[in-house]
């Protein structure tokens, strides 16, 4: 399984430096996300891992290897990146698409073989894009059109799957719909995957391992129960908070302070559940210490 990893890297665009000196190793087979406040580097960071950004110091090491010192299909057939927002050419079917996850392995001397067509159909299984695969990918809706992408990447047959927040543009449901296949290829197929992601909860939800992004650095990283924290909220968003226990999946949730209508004092059934009502607010730290 490949292995991904920063030994000290700077990076900048002209003389403003975003990343400095950070150092930061892969969990491999995990789901790695990296959360911070807009502009602190989250996704100049994401292209780096994918060879898109050369460091002005440091290296990116794939499998031990800098990943500026391989060729372009070679890191193409261990590491996949789903940029934010892709466009495909107009009239391109989903097939169409996700057959070009396979140029990495096209050569003159190695065309269309089998073990591709194999990849294809693979992907667009996994994904449930068979049934749409003739279907112009200008033509989907954006679940989908997400889906056919993330297809795309799969057909690359890599171990690692990189994502510059897949959930961007699309409704609550379809959100779930694309973090919950990217867990399923996780959990089913060990495939490594390392994505940017807006939504605190969302993030502690699906994640192994967080990377909290602050001041051109790392703030913290580890298992969301671990690291979350209202501090964490604060230094890395600027925002005042309290730690949950998400009743459904025990995970970390953040409730933001702020203003907004308060139906607890007058809604009955929260008086009717107030045993649950307790849980949920209690700090998630004294639940995990509890559950030890």
């Amino acid at each position: 399984m490949a292995g991904l990893q920063t030994e000290s890297i700077t990076l900048a665009y002209d003389d403003t430096v975003i990343v400095d000196q950070l150092s930061l190793n892969i969990p491999q087979g995990k789901i790695t996300v990296l959360i911070g406040s807009n502009g602190c580097g989250k996704s100049t960071l994401l292209r780096s891992l994918a060879r898109l950004l050369k460091p002005n110091e440091g290296s990116v090491l794939l499998n031990g290897h800098d990943i500026h010192t391989s060729s372009t299909k070679e890191v193409a057939r261990k590491l996949a990146i789903l940029p934010q927002g892709p466009v495909a050419p107009e009239g391109l079917t989903v097939q169409q698409l996700v057959k070009q996850g396979r140029y990495p392995y096209q050569s003159w001397l190695k065309q269309w073989s089998e073990e591709d067509e194999r990849c294809v159909n693979h992907a667009l299984k996994v994904t449930g894009m068979e049934e749409l695969k003739h279907r112009p990918v200008d033509a989907l809706s954006g679940g989908q059109r997400q889906r056919a992408w993330i297809a795309l990447t799969l057909a690359q047959n890599t171990d690692i799957i990189l994502l510059d927040e897949p959930t961007t543009y699309l409704d609550l449901s379809h959100q779930i719909e694309i973090l919950d296949l990217l867990y399923d290829l996780n959990r089913e197929e060990g495939r490594t995957v390392v994505m940017v992601l807006h939504d605190l909860n969302l993030a502690c939800r699906y994640a192994d391992y967080i990377v909290a992004v602050q001041n051109k650095g790392i703030y913290a990283e580890g298992a969301p129960e671990e690291i979350l924290s209202p501090q964490l909220v604060k230094d890395v968003f600027q925002m005042d908070c309290m730690i949950c226990c998400d009743p459904i999946f025990g995970t970390p949730m953040c409730v933001p302070h702020g203003k907004g209508r308060n139906c607890i004092k007058d809604a009955l059934s929260f008086k009717q559940n107030a045993d649950l009502l307790r849980a949920v607010a209690t700090d998630y730290s004294a639940l995990a210490v509890a559950a030890k």
